[in-house]
């Protein structure tokens, strides 16, 4: 992906110079050639000698349709592209496929939204959930009223009750902004997060759960069918984006063809 014009004469003092896609910026104000700077290359562009796989763009505001911006950068786009026809290209990521088809160009880039991210925040999610991220028990206690759990004493048992301690903390990526604010889930009934995430800890309030249920080697859910991952990164105060991305090497993951059959429990 060649963003600038030093970018693209480096490029082509490769013999032969392989394939790449040009980037440039119609609003983002962030990677690409700026407005000038592809007004005097486009009459280049075919004379080059790249291969050019495509011409792409991105949207800023794709996640917000009313915004004036997002008409603004289709407008420059499609004014742009069409001084170089023959080059497949591309606009809209994610957000930007759901603003519709004037948006889709050649082709899209789906990402975040693959995995179950909303591509329309405050409407309802039109994707699935397909991350599910488990956690390991590895004690249950009985806890007093009275008495504190975690770091800094910072949860206080209003009643007696059991709390499980599960294999997962801020080393995994599991945000301590959750701290007070997660939850996990048992046998589809929700378990309170107690206290502070710690770096490979963290604990739940599982006294309303069957005991049999709460035994050392069991999962708790941490993302799945209900506790997505915008659910996660609402109580963390930040977006799905960053729940994915922090997640860490330290989890075991299981890649799967949706046409296979489940996975054993």
């Amino acid at each position: 992906m060649l963003n600038e014009p030093g970018q693209i004469a480096a490029w082509k003092g490769q013999k032969p110079s392989p394939p790449a896609m040009l980037h440039i910026d119609t609003g983002m104000s962030r990677l690409g050639l700026c407005t000038r700077e592809f007004a005097a290359f486009a009459a280049e562009l075919p004379k080059s000698g790249i291969a050019w796989r495509a011409i792409i763009s991105h949207l800023a505001c794709a996640d917000t349709p009313d915004h004036a911006l997002n008409e603004q950068q289709r407008t420059r786009f499609a004014a742009a592209t069409e001084r170089v026809p023959g080059v497949p290209t591309s606009l809209a990521a994610s957000s930007g496929i759901f603003l519709g088809p004037a948006y889709h160009f050649d082709f899209v880039r789906p990402g975040a939204a693959l995995y179950g991210v909303n591509p329309q925040p405050r409407r309802p999610n039109p994707m699935r959930q397909v991350v599910r991220l488990s956690g390991k028990i590895l004690q249950v206690r009985e806890i007093d009223r009275g008495e504190s759990v975690g770091y800094g004493a910072a949860h206080v048992m209003r009643k007696p009750g059991r709390v499980a301690t599960v294999a997962v903390g801020y080393a995994d990526g599991w945000l301590r902004s959750l701290s007070h604010r997660g939850c996990g889930y048992i046998g589809g009934k929700r378990i309170p997060l107690l206290g502070r995430v710690s770096m490979d800890l963290v604990t739940f309030d599982v006294s309303a759960i069957d005991a049999a249920q709460v035994r050392p080697g069991a999962l708790v859910e941490l993302l799945g069918e209900h506790y997505g991952v915008d659910d996660a990164a609402a109580d963390a105060g930040t977006i799905g984006y960053e729940i994915l991305t922090a997640l860490g090497s330290r989890f075991h993951r299981v890649y799967r063809d949706p046409a296979a059959k489940p996975l054993p429990e």
